[in-house]
């Protein structure tokens, strides 16, 4: 951290690099909210930048150091350009003296807050919306800050005036590290960003260093039947608590799915610990619609084919969506467009991906999505299909995998949209098929 900021006051003039990304998104909102002036750049356009420039903040295509005003009090960064763009990272240090990633800042604007932060390798974001429900609900007034667009608000920040914050804490790069949690809720420890950790012992290592940050008055909330959470929590000297024992598989929710019924069980263990009253944390999780990209209704093509879109990337979270699709729809076909997100995931749980899409009845591969990564010729989205793979086949392009699903379903089909990319577009072309 190129600082020695204590809070936000003194801030007249912020520059976030990454600004289109979600999490980085929402601190700009809340400097907007704060009437600070907000600049930022990004490598390309997006609804959520378009929102960004409605609000008052001034956006740039492309990262330029030209583009950072030389009175910025501020720079806030993905931590993705430390990675991948470190000589320019280096001259924004050397022309701006405040230059802190995305974490730190969640560290400074945690510090002095009652934070609930929800972390796990999936979910984190189902489980965050349904806590910030429950707590708006309850008339506490929380600060939100989410890694999706939360229907209600149409925004990833909530400013809130209370002592709460609920903060989605992503365990990439161990970036959870950095906040100041006095809640710590875990939702699952699975496989995942094998590009920067080493093995699941070593995610499991981070879960538990994220779960040792909690106070003695705090506490940490997770399915202690699951023995990699089991392990991660075990070590906190803050109050354990099992959501299992809030899981009920008959509680009637919007959302389709056991795992989002997980979700809600963490969601609940949590507003109990806060004092919530059950009646009050049930009526919210019962209302809860889900967010931006979690399995979200798009509407139906000429044909009557339901279109619904989710941001699931990871083997597990394909799995746990189809089989929940399948619950809400069980006399439906369901075809699934599905774009790989980078090279190393699709590389590293190959074999999962391979089993991923069994409980589907149609499945169109898309080429991968590569996002932070560079090309690597030695992975591609048809090293998925293999010769036990059940009806999937591939598509060049969008336009392909648009008529190849609206050609295949029929009325009252299911068509999922899948992926952490630019796959959401699919949507649209799906709708406006004839």
């Amino acid at each position: 951290m190129v600082t020695n900021m204590e809070d936000f006051n003194t801030v007249k003039k912020v520059y976030f690099l990454g600004i289109g990304g979600i999490g980085v998104s929402a601190l700009a909102s809340m400097f907007l909210h704060e009437n600070k002036a907000v600049f930022g750049s990004d490598t390309a356009s997006s609804e959520i930048i378009e929102e960004l420039r409605k609000t008052g903040a001034n956006v740039f295509i492309g990262q330029d150091l030209e583009h950072i005003p030389d009175d910025t009090d501020l720079v806030i960064y993905s931590i993705a350009l430390d990675i991948f763009a470190p000589e320019f990272m280096k001259e924004v240090r050397e022309k701006i003296k405040n230059v802190i990633s995305y974490p730190e800042a969640l560290s400074i604007i945690s510090k002095n807050k009652f934070t609930i932060a929800i972390s796990g390798t999936h979910g984190k974001t189902t489980t965050t919306a349904m806590v910030a429900k429950i707590l708006i609900d309850a008339g506490m007034d929380p600060t939100v800050i989410v890694g999706s667009i939360l229907k209600d608000v149409k925004s990833n920040f909530i400013a809130g005036k209370s002592k709460y914050l609920v903060v989605e804490a992503c365990e990439y790069c161990r970036s959870f590290l950095k906040i100041n949690p006095t809640v710590v809720g875990i939702t699952t420890i699975d496989d995942d960003h094998l590009d920067y950790y080493k093995d699941s012992a070593d995610i499991i290592l981070a879960f538990k260093e994220f779960a040792l940050k909690t106070p003695k008055e705090g506490a940490v909330v997770g399915n202690l039947n699951d023995e990699k959470i089991k392990e991660a929590v075990n070590v906190s000297v803050s109050k354990i608590i099992n959501s299992e024992d809030f899981f009920d598989i008959n509680l009637p929710l919007k959302v389709p799915g056991v795992h989002i019924k997980k979700d809600a069980s963490v969601a609940l263990a949590i507003a109990d610990f806060i004092g919530i009253p059950k009646d009050v944390a049930l009526k919210s999780i019962k209302e809860f619609s889900g967010t931006w990209r979690r399995f979200e209704y798009k509407g139906e093509t000429s044909k009557g084919t339901i279109v619904y879109d989710d941001y699931g990337h990871h083997p597990a979270e394909i799995k746990a969506t189809i089989q929940g699709t399948r619950e809400a729809f069980p006399d439906s076909k369901i075809i699934v467009i599905f774009q790989p997100h980078l090279f190393s995931r699709t590389k590293s749980l190959l074999s999962d991906f391979q089993k991923a899409f069994d409980n589907a009845d149609k499945t169109i591969l898309l080429p991968i999505y590569p996002a932070r990564e560079e090309f690597d010729p030695t992975i591609a989205s048809d090293d998925i299909v293999t010769e036990n793979s059940k009806n999937i086949e591939m598509a060049k392009d969008f336009i392909d995998a648009a008529k190849k699903a609206f050609e295949y379903g029929n009325k009252g089909d299911v068509i999922l949209v899948m992926g952490a990319g630019d796959v959401y577009e699919v949507t649209n072309l799906l709708l406006s098929q004839k």
